[in-house]
């Protein structure tokens, strides 16, 4: 494997070149005669289309079709027939996309009867191109890395696992010499297979990894971290899946993934794509739509909160904590300050403004109506502006809120799978931080489940119970 550059382009370049060929070949006369012999379809109009107009019609098929195919061009192996299912999955999906662009009449869009030609030739040629280019298992059988933080585990996963191990990536290790990067051959003398970890050569820090990738053609990478550190671990995930590279983990050491093993097996597959990119872009766009147009309506109401803040008590408009962000990352969330500056020094207290209960001595009297009516998360639309939060997904903890729930709540980290949300599964029901075991098992649902619709059916009803509870407090104001 060259790092899969070569395979990526030939896909690409393969996938235009078919596709504006199916749109010239559906311009021919031979195939409009044949066309307009066809019952029911025959009598939609074909426009022929030559010069300017064609390389338009053409260029804005290949550029549909190459896009929608996008999760293809990793080169990982596959079955051949799953990557021609997959890959007139994907044909479809750009069809139906270049359908759309025709409803709305667009100067270059495919006519329907060369859309429908140019789209069966694409249906069949495209599979049958990823077909042949597949990348096919090595000749040697499975090449197998171990990536760990922890020689206990690594020693573990060690014996169970099936095919070549050509080594393992880890930090430095008392079991491998500075600089030597020689692979030593997996298979011992008597035929057996190595269980000690100094039978294996390291292969390198995890800052090799991609490299160890590609240089040892790595058809799945063991993950067998102790403690996982959040960085390290979600890494090693994102660099199998950048590099085509199935990632698993033992039964035993795989609490802290979304798998998918069979029920016989020791080690058992980790989830590398919950979502499909063309439902990352749509829930991107869906974030993006919501925080503009939520901060444009609300933007009076804004400033009639910050001056209500600053008239209220001394201090800053807004509150900044760090959460912990998808993968495990971190970054800083704004809410409007609803408590006494310096509240914790004051009070000795650990509580953040989040944990104060409504009748906490902090809280400002701006501060309580801004809680009974969630105007204090409104800030929060900034982090979604910048990308590090949703409007659905699990809500965010701190930090240190959550190394705490991880000791006492196994699968925690599952959450990290997603962006966090303004709201969430878990919100709607009225769960919080304080019930994690019930907290996880929703937001877990969610990930399960999310789509745009049920990001939207969570949305709708989280504003409705924000309208509710606005109609309570001013309600009880005016008593």
């Amino acid at each position: 494997m060259d790092g899969g550059w070569r395979y990526r382009l030939l896909s690409v370049a393969g996938v235009a070149v078919l596709t504006v060929a199916a749109v010239g070949v559906a311009n021919t006369e031979v195939v409009q005669a044949g066309f307009s012999m066809i019952p029911v379809i025959g009598h939609l109009p074909f426009d022929g289309s030559a010069g300017k107009e064609f390389a338009y019609e053409a260029g804005i098929a290949a550029v549909v079709v190459v896009s929608a195919l996008f999760p293809l061009y990793k080169p990982r192996p596959r079955r051949i027939l799953d990557i021609g299912l997959y890959a007139m999955k994907r044909v479809t999906v750009a069809l139906l996309a270049m359908a759309a662009i025709g409803y709305f009449d667009y100067t270059y869009a495919l006519p329907r009867a060369t859309l429908l030609v140019s789209g069966v030739l694409v249906l069949m040629a495209v599979p049958a191109w990823f077909v042949v280019i597949r990348r096919r298992p090595h000749p040697e059988g499975e090449r197998t890395i171990i990536v760990g933080d922890d020689p206990e585990t690594m020693e573990d996963i060690l014996t169970v696992v099936e095919g070549t191990v050509l080594g393992y990536v880890s930090p430095p290790s008392p079991y491998q010499e500075p600089g030597d990067q020689t692979v030593v051959p997996a298979e011992l003398t008597d035929g057996g297979s190595p269980t000690q970890l100094d039978a294996l050569p390291n292969l390198g820090g995890l800052s090799r990894l991609e490299d160890v990738l590609v240089e040892y053609d790595v058809g799945t990478a063991v993950l067998a971290f102790a403690q996982p550190d959040r960085a390290e671990f979600f890494g090693t995930l994102d660099t199998c899946y950048e590099h085509g590279v199935a990632a698993k983990a033992h039964r035993d050491h795989a609490d802290v993934v979304l798998t998918t093993g069979t029920a016989d097996g020791q080690l058992v597959d980790i989830e590398l794509e919950p979502w499909d990119w063309l439902d990352h872009i749509t829930k991107r766009i869906f974030d993006l739509t919501f925080a503009v147009t939520a901060l444009i309506i609300l933007s009076p109401l804004l400033l009639v909160i910050a001056a209500a803040i600053k008239l209220d008590s001394p201090g800053p408009v807004l509150y900044r904590q760090t959460r912990t962000a998808a993968f495990g990352n971190m970054f800083t969330v704004a809410k409007f300050r609803s408590m006494v500056t310096e509240a914790e020094m004051e009070t000795g207290a650990t509580l953040s403004e989040e944990d104060a209960g409504g009748t906490d001595p902090r809280v400002t009297r701006v501060g309580r109506v801004l809680r009974r009516t969630h105007f204090d998360e409104i800030p929060q639309l900034l982090a979604i502006l910048r990308g590090e939060m949703s409007v659905v997904g699990p809500r965010p903890e701190r930090p240190e809120l959550d190394n705490e729930i991880e000791e006492g709540t196994e699968k925690w980290r599952r959450r990290w799978f997603v962006k966090p949300g303004l709201t969430g599964l878990a919100q709607i029901n009225g769960i919080t931080g304080f019930n994690p075991e019930k907290k996880l098992r929703h937001d877990i649902a969610y990930i399960r489940q999310q789509s745009f619709w049920f990001d939207l059916k969570i949305l709708v009803r989280q504003l409705w119970m924000v309208g509710r509870d606005v109609v309570y407090a001013f309600r009880d104001d005016e008593k």
